[in-house]
């Protein structure tokens, strides 16, 4: 199949993107952008699997989303990197008092926002317009997690994480790149610095989003969740 495959993660300076021509891992590249609308509109792009929430709640109920909760116990330790998020009316809340009251009205048991997920929501809000805006696109845009897309590569969970603390850490990383390398991705890529703008763990997220694109566009993906969608149509699943 001709066209493009793309990973995707976020990143401080905004998103990092593993692009390449499906069935040729060996010709990824990595670069940042600082708009998600410059790689979602980029001509020839068949299938992104992106590290971030699709399909906004509107109510959240104890352990998340569907797929959330489908998804953490094939995880093992992993599992907390999986968090749950909040209501739409939360993500879009104007600041962070206002999102954890937004939280609150909108869960049961009522729950507050983490610090971690209002900093995100920026890029959650920008990935929702997008695939709002667009139906076609939202056909070929799909929620992955890398910890996910990594598990299904070693059979297992990770003995490792891939931070310690809110530093990097080395075992976690190099478990990671060896289950990467595995999949026929270039060492070079690997070991190179990541894109200015993005950590070393944002990159190799990034490349784990697109194996899991590759599998997604020859069938072979697996879908976590009941298959539901939002309020406003969007599909509420996460692939690996």
């Amino acid at each position: 199949m001709t066209g493009w495959i793309a990973g995707i993660d976020g990143c401080r300076a905004g998103w990092i993107v593993a692009i390449r021509p499906p069935d040729a891992p060996a010709a990824t590249r990595l670069e940042v952008v600082a708009d998600l609308a410059d790689i979602l509109g980029r001509p020839g792009l068949v299938c992104v699997a992106i590290d971030m929430p699709i399909g906004l709640p509107e109510r959240v109920g104890r352990g998340g989303r569907g797929p959330e909760q489908a998804l953490r116990p094939l995880l093992g330790a992993r599992q907390s990197s999986v968090f749950a998020i909040p209501a739409r009316a939360a993500v879009y809340a104007d600041d962070y008092r206002a999102a954890c009251a937004a939280a609150l009205a909108a869960s049961d048991p009522p729950k507050k926002v983490s610090k971690q997920a209002f900093f995100l929501f920026p890029k959650i809000r920008a990935l929702d317009a997008l695939l709002r805006a667009d139906a076609a696109l939202a056909t070929r845009v799909f929620e992955a997690h890398p910890e996910a897309a990594f598990r299904m590569m070693a059979g297992a969970p990770l003995r490792h994480p891939k931070k310690v603390r809110g530093a990097p850490s080395a075992p976690g990383l190099d478990e990671r790149v060896g289950l990467l390398a595995a999949t026929g991705l270039p060492r070079a890529l690997l070991d190179a610095p990541p894109p200015p703008g993005a950590g070393r763990d944002d990159a190799l997220d990034a490349l784990a989003c697109a194996w899991t694109a590759e599998r997604i566009l020859a069938g072979t993906a697996l879908r976590h969740g009941p298959g539901a969608r939002d309020a406003h149509g969007l599909p509420v699943a996460i692939w690996s």
